[in-house]
């Protein structure tokens, strides 16, 4: 059995200490991906922060390793080491340039999304106009199928997240994306997009974050509740877990340089207040998910479809096997 974690974020910074990486494992966790930048972060920093993460992982080779296909991730697995891959946050450090997604994906970057909260020249985000997929934007999903990268729509307008759907020739994720018809949060997706989702093959990931959640001090019957409402909407093969835990660390500054306002990011028109931080689950959360799938009904089959299957089966799919990986390359 396989636990798969469809997103994490250390601090944004080269420096940035793993351990929260092997709290996630000894937790049960077998894969993680880990974010690398979004689109506040200008692309100086993104690189710097892929090197500094690639440096970690070559270090301990005992503890983690970059994958590249889910064979990888099973040999992790059965080896005891955690695995590992990155994700973008939004278009803009592809640089308008379709030929920067074939680059990350070579540097690890298993998955993106096109758009954070706020729209850009490629997509739309949940926290702004509704403008749909651009024309550029049509091009970049293409560029992701042909990468073999998994094409997320968390973050992302809903007009424009059912654009990236229709127009994506293999499944696309919501990596950390709620019901909307559980929690009312604008980052949370309609049952639309949900069932949109499905219709691609892919899987809808339940953040751990007390916002979309709707509860402040979140745990494992909280994000349960939530993956059997998208396992009754759609079925249980397009439910899975992205618990989004945002590990701080004191003393590293993962600011943005230059001029960066939170408030546009995350603005207070649609809900966030700046003076109430968000509340995470804990890594420890993982040994809990279990009991609590099953409280909701659930069979074992069925929870490990959840925890760590679904994943793997739409991995497999848009990654491709280790020698299709290399041809793309």
């Amino acid at each position: 059995m396989i636990n798969w974690d469809a997103h994490a974020c250390l601090p944004q910074h080269p420096q940035a200490d793993f351990t929260p990486v092997d709290q996630l494992h000894a937790a049960g966790v077998n894969y993680v991906s880990l974010n690398v930048g979004a689109d506040m972060n200008p692309v100086s920093q993104v690189m710097s922060v892929i090197a500094g993460y690639r440096a970690t992982i070559a270090a301990h080779p005992e503890r983690y390793v970059l994958v590249a296909s889910v064979d990888d991730i099973i040999q992790a697995a059965a080896d005891g080491r955690m695995a590992l891959s990155f994700d973008l946050e939004g278009a803009m450090p592809l640089l308008d340039q379709p030929e920067m997604v074939a680059l990350y994906a070579q540097l690890g970057v298993r998955q993106i999304h096109f758009a954070y909260n706020r729209n850009n020249s490629v997509a739309d985000g949940c926290h702004d106009v509704a403008r749909g997929l651009t024309g550029l934007g049509h091009r970049m999903v293409a560029a992701v199928n042909d990468a073999g990268i998994l094409m997320d729509c968390s973050h992302t307008g809903r007009r424009c997240s059912l654009e990236i759907m229709a127009a994506s020739a293999k499944p696309v994720i919501f990596s950390h994306a709620n019901p909307l018809a559980l929690v009312q949060h604008g980052r949370n997706v309609s049952d639309e997009q949900i069932q949109a989702c499905a219709g691609t093959g892919g899987v809808v990931c339940v953040s751990g974050l007390s916002w979309f959640l709707g509860s402040e001090r979140p745990g494992a019957d909280d994000v349960a509740r939530h993956v059997a409402y998208i396992a009754e909407l759609v079925g249980v093969a397009h439910a899975g877990i992205g618990l989004d835990i945002c590990f701080q660390q004191p003393g590293l500054d993962d600011t943005p340089p230059g001029v960066f306002d939170p408030g546009h990011w995350w603005p207070a028109s649609a809900g966030y207040d700046a003076s109430r931080p968000p509340s995470f689950t804990p890594p420890s959360v993982w040994r809990e998910l279990a009991p609590a799938l099953r409280r909701t009904g659930m069979n074992n089959a069925e929870i490990e479809q959840v925890l760590g299957r679904n994943m793997m089966r739409v991995a497999q799919q848009v990654w491709g096997t280790p020698q299709q990986m290399l041809k793309a390359a």
